[in-house]
């Protein structure tokens, strides 16, 4: 069998390990998660906030039918890149397990149990053969136990808790802006001001308050919102990056 012919039968299943190691399908469906439009997610002390670029592709669309970021329950929300089929349907079966748990235990999910259970459901399709990956990362944010907390997912089934990231087609440039500025004592305003920084550089300058969604979850009250159009436009019409001070 030709080199290139061999790879092609690693390529096509699920289930078959390449000779170095690699599911070339679960890479794929990574792929796909860079093509997607960036989101950060960033803990401070007193909450943890998600924000998305929506990137409106044609004046024609309605601004108000995309949605990046989920409310799943009172205190989770995720916020999504990929696949946005994939992570809907990733939202239905998170809502499904807050309900079944509340059910259960007449209790809220903890947001770590939660974040497992999802991923144990991405991982399986990892697995077995006959389905694909899900093409979709997730940024899931909360507070449990008094204490903000954030997860990123990868379809792997990957698990990671993070202070500050970025998922989609912008993560390096967020990542690189989060390594040189992020500080444990930032309250939720400067938060946001430093997200926006990061979707500025991720994104190149191209956001406005019609391309930017922010969710919050403030400690205080445990409870996910989402900013309204207002409230975003205070940010980011305010919001002068350093660099553009600079070329002033």
């Amino acid at each position: 069998m030709q080199p290139m012919q061999a790879q092609m039968g690693y390529d096509r299943a699920i289930t078959v390990f390449s000779p170095d190691g690699r599911l070339y399908q679960v890479e794929y469906a990574r792929e796909a998660v860079k093509r997607g439009t960036t989101a950060v997610g960033i803990k401070c002390k007193d909450g943890v906030v998600l924000i998305v670029d929506k990137r409106v592709s044609s004046r024609l669309l309605e601004q108000t039918s995309i949605e990046k970021i989920f409310k799943i329950d009172g205190h989770i929300a995720v916020a999504s890149s990929g696949l946005v089929g994939d992570a809907r349907a990733l939202v239905d079966r998170a809502r499904v397990e807050c309900q079944i748990n509340r059910v259960s235990y007449n209790e809220s999910i903890d947001l770590g149990t939660l974040s497992k259970k999802l991923c144990d459901h991405m991982q399986t399709y990892t697995q077995f053969g006959g389905a694909r990956p899900y093409g979709t990362a997730l940024l899931i944010a909360g507070v449990s136990d008094g204490a903000p907390r954030l997860f990123e997912t990868d379809p792997s089934g990957t698990l990671l808790e993070y202070k500050a990231t970025g998922i989609g087609t912008g993560r390096p440039a967020v990542m690189k802006v989060f390594d040189e500025k992020y500080t444990d004592d930032m309250d939720c305003a400067k938060s946001i001001n430093l997200g926006l920084e990061a979707l500025y550089a991720a994104t190149e300058g191209k956001f406005d308050v019609d391309n930017v969604e922010i969710g919050i979850i403030p400690l205080e009250t445990g409870m996910f919102r989402k900013m309204t159009k207002e409230e975003v436009s205070e940010y980011t019409t305010t919001f002068v990056p350093e660099k553009a001070t600079e070329d002033q």
